[in-house]
């Protein structure tokens, strides 16, 4: 199956394919594929996916839905990374009803992939993302990255450092600049992603590809209509040659170059309509998050927290300061923290998607996360979270604390990384992980999986032999070091729930671990009262103590002192 989609002339003039200039029905790419759904494998990039994917196709379409050891097999890749493309595709499939998505974690091998989700998730393993713009003055930050790595010279463009400096996302890709990015993609690509998805016309020859409609409906994976994406328009729906179909009747079939030329035009479209709605913003006054905010200023600064209908809930710019956002508080599913440094920023809600994104010496702690979490280009922060699955990229000096349900990717060039069982709750995080779908019996926080050291998706160029070196994995918390983080209550019993402890079980190391510590401290709270010493010199003793424990606090979780009060 060889043959390619040309563009039909007769359906450009077609009025009835011609894009609707309503905001509601303008193409979206969905984000979620491009932002969570890259891996570094180098056998997922294919040179030519049209070559490699159409005899995929043809060899696996009697199974229907592809498991791990035929995927396996198929591609010449190990087990591990067969299962890792199926969890990873399952987190990021627009359709939730798709069995993969309902299966519980130890199910979604033995459920499959649907082989056309497969495919495009595949194809777009070529994707290159949009690198952050460099900062106008790299010189003047050059000296905050240490230069202890052998790819500091290659990465150190997307140093976290030299966000800070920055403190403006002026110089990282913009939510239009990167949705332009991906609908340039997908322009460029859609005929090959039809003919992965078109069928031959029956009766016509292998010349004539044509789409039904349930081909068509996979293209949901890559795209949608409407300002609040997967709660918007269907993508049938949307489509004329489609919409207002008999439920109880199959649509005929569509000739597949009529669909790409309706894609191209809803594409085009969209293009124009983040050109203008860019341009006034670029050429006009700058705004707040366009300015160079002195960090100290940061906490006060307007682009501390911004949502967009169809977009992620940004959480940007905080320094030196706590924040705290509740489930009542996040409009999206979907969480952006971006540049926060010195802080600690509390996300107590059940999410889909989150990202932490250039911060550093800071804590952040996330509720429970349904789908996916990334961490990238972070320094000195210690993440907090329960989640269905974790990746980490280029980052250094972190610890993670983890509730997951499948293996921590670790991607990138990282640097002394450790991760640790789950250690704190909030009274409704039990709650918040029923509805994102999180097992508390199953926690993988100990196996972590490292790919390789450089991301064959941006855009830099490496030198030979780079990309086959393996990204630095985890190190275990040693358990001596591992203490429970207690979440302030401060709302009292505005945000009633039931759960009253840590929902993880601990591993017996870290339970005996606490158990030391729990008799050490009853030991010393012994001698402080059996000791000879007036009552006085008692409360001078106990002060000194409390000083010292609230330093190490600190120092070890960047919690802010003035929070020390809701702690005791």
């Amino acid at each position: 199956m060889s043959d390619s989609i040309e563009p039909s002339t007769s359906s450009r003039e077609d009025p009835d394919l011609a894009p609707s200039p309503n905001p509601n029905s303008i193409i979206h790419p969905r984000r979620e594929p491009f932002e969570h759904g890259l891996l570094p494998i180098p056998k997922l990039i294919l040179s030519d996916p049209i070559q490699t994917l159409i005899p995929l196709k043809q060899k696996l379409a009697p199974t229907g839905r592809v498991n791990s050891e035929t995927l396996a097999e198929s591609l010449q890749i190990s087990i591990d990374h067969a299962q890792l493309v199926l969890n990873t595709l399952a987190s990021v499939l627009h359709a939730d009803a798709d069995p993969i998505v309902k299966a519980r974690p130890a199910e979604i091998d033995s459920v499959g992939a649907d082989l056309r989700d497969l495919i495009l998730f595949l194809y777009i393993q070529s994707y290159k993302r949009l690198l952050p713009r460099t900062h106008k003055d790299s010189a003047s930050v050059a000296d905050v990255w240490p230069s202890t790595s052998a790819f500091d010279g290659y990465l150190s463009a997307l140093s976290p450092l030299q966000l800070v400096r920055s403190n403006s996302r002026r110089f990282m890709p913009s939510q239009s600049d990167e949705e332009a990015h991906q609908l340039s993609y997908l322009q460029k690509h859609m005929a090959n992603i039809l003919q992965l998805l078109a069928e031959p016309a029956e009766g016509e020859g292998e010349e004539s590809l044509v789409l039904s409609m349930e081909g068509f409906e996979h293209l949901a994976f890559l795209i949608q209509f409407g300002e609040k994406g997967s709660e918007g328009i269907p993508l049938s729906q949307a489509a004329p040659f489609f919409a207002n179909s008999d439920p109880d009747m199959p649509a005929v079939p569509v000739p597949a170059a009529q669909v790409h030329d309706w894609l191209l035009q809803n594409i085009a479209s969209a293009l124009e309509h983040l050109t203008e709605r860019v341009s006034p913003r670029e050429n006009g006054p700058a705004n707040n998050s366009d300015q160079d905010v002195a960090m100290a200023d940061a906490c006060t600064s307007s682009i501390k927290s911004s949502a967009s209908a169809k977009g992620p809930s940004f959480i940007e710019g905080i320094s030196k300061a706590s924040y705290v956002k509740q489930a009542s508080e996040i409009k999206s599913s979907s969480v952006k923290v971006i540049n926060c440094h010195d802080s600690a920023i509390y996300i107590l809600a059940p999410l889909r998607y989150a990202t932490i994104y250039g911060c550093s010496d800071a804590t952040i702690i996330l509720g429970a996360v349904g789908k996916a979490v990334r961490v990238e280009h972070c320094e000195r922060v210690h993440v907090i979270t329960a989640a269905r699955r974790v990746c980490i990229a280029n980052c250094r000096e972190c610890v993670f604390f983890l509730g997951v349900n499948q293996r921590p990717l670790i991607v990138g060039d990282n640097h002394k990384l450790q991760v640790a069982p789950y250690n704190t709750f909030y009274s409704q995080l039990e709650e918040h992980m029923a509805e994102a779908g999180i097992e508390a019996t199953i926690n993988r926080w100990d196996e972590p999986l490292a790919l390789g050291a450089v991301d064959p998706h941006d855009s830099l160029s490496h030198p030979a032999g780079v990309s086959d070196a393996q990204a630095e994995s985890a190190t275990h918390v040693d358990p001596d070091q591992f203490i429970d983080f207690l979440i302030p209550n401060w709302f009292g019993g505005e945000c009633a729930g039931s759960t009253k402890a840590n929902p993880f079980p601990l591993p017996d190391a870290y339970v005996a671990a606490q158990q030391r510590k729990q008799k050490s401290w009853v030991e010393i709270k012994k001698l402080i009262k059996e000791a000879p010493l007036d009552d006085s010199r008692k409360r001078e003793v106990s002060s000194a103590l409390h000083v010292y424990f609230r330093d190490w606090l600190y120092g070890n979780l960047h919690i802010q002192l003035s929070e020390f009060s809701h702690l005791s």
